[in-house]
């Protein structure tokens, strides 16, 4: 029978960098490396964060999962104060995966004088697809990943493609201000439906969840169709999408890998299609690589 070791649970950053302080001198005495893996999340964690953690266990030695609910990346009308929040499952979960420390620091903690009025910005393309529907969103977004790394001073951090936009800004946000973490992207964990897992599934009824369904075979269909060009690749995932009435679509765009800006029609070589849209009364997004011959 194997006995699980639950993560160290620690709420302050004081306590987080003194015990991550021992844990490392303890590693490095037995003349092993002693490399810090840091997981951001925002908690209610499924089987897509759970796949991040054993990534990280198979990168380093100490793995530190963080669970906070940032304000800073929720607009007005956003469902901040609903979010679920499940730190006795989640710690449970992790144990399970063997992650090392739990930080799961409270707003004030994180914010003691409130909103910080200091803050990385995400600039022009934090302002597109998601950061338009979400203004604001990508700079909370940064400004919080940024303090993370300040605290843990991780070796890697490990995050999800399922939030490409994301992944890319934080990429260009370690280049840009040269800080000293590799980034690991894990490939997006779905359903045996194709439905990319997401916080927000648990909000889609049945009827919801089978038209939400559309968004993958959407991307795939344009994947498939990219041997054609760009064109071709935007109106098959348009034919899949659009027939689904409960389906109601924000953006569908192909961005170039390198500057997230959108290519043109006539464009060849490596590519991303990300898609957004209101599936029922939820909010969901997904992507797909695509090669253009």
């Amino acid at each position: 029978m194997t006995v699980l070791t639950k993560p160290e649970v620690i709420d302050t950053i004081d306590e987080l960098r003194s015990r991550l302080c021992l844990k490392r001198q303890n590693i490095a005495s037995t003349g092993a490396e002693a490399r810090v893996v840091l997981v951001p999340t925002m908690g209610a964690l499924h089987d897509g964060h759970r796949a991040l953690v054993r990534r990280a266990v198979a990168l380093g030695e100490i793995v530190v999962v963080s669970i906070f609910v940032n304000p800073l990346q929720f607009g007005v009308n956003e469902d901040l104060d609903t979010y679920p929040r499940t730190l006795d499952a989640d710690v449970t979960a992790l144990a399970e995966e063997g992650a090392t420390f739990v930080f799961a620091p409270t707003a004030r903690e994180m914010y003691p004088d409130g909103a910080s009025s200091t803050r990385v910005t995400a600039g022009a393309i934090g302002g597109l697809y998601e950061g338009a529907a979400r203004p604001g969103h990508f700079d909370g977004m940064l400004t919080v990943v940024n303090k993370l790394f300040n605290i843990v001073e991780p070796d890697l951090a490990v995050f999800g493609q399922k939030d490409a936009q994301q992944v890319f800004l934080v990429e260009r946000m370690i280049a840009d201000l040269n800080l000293r973490v590799s980034l690991e992207v894990v490939p997006t964990v779905r359903e045996t439906s194709g439905l990319a897992l997401s916080s927000r599934n648990h909000n889609l009824d049945e009827p919801a969840r089978a038209a939400a369904r559309s968004l993958s075979a959407g991307l795939a269909a344009a994947a498939s169709a990219a041997l054609k060009g760009v064109p071709a690749a935007i109106v098959a995932a348009h034919a899949v999408i659009g027939a689904q009435t409960l389906v109601k679509l924000d953006y569908l765009v192909v961005v170039h890998p390198h500057t997230y800006l959108p290519v043109a029609d006539d464009y060849r070589g490596p590519a991303r299609m990300l898609v957004a849209a209101v599936v029922g009364s939820t909010r969901l997004i997904d992507n797909i690589s695509l090669d253009i011959p």
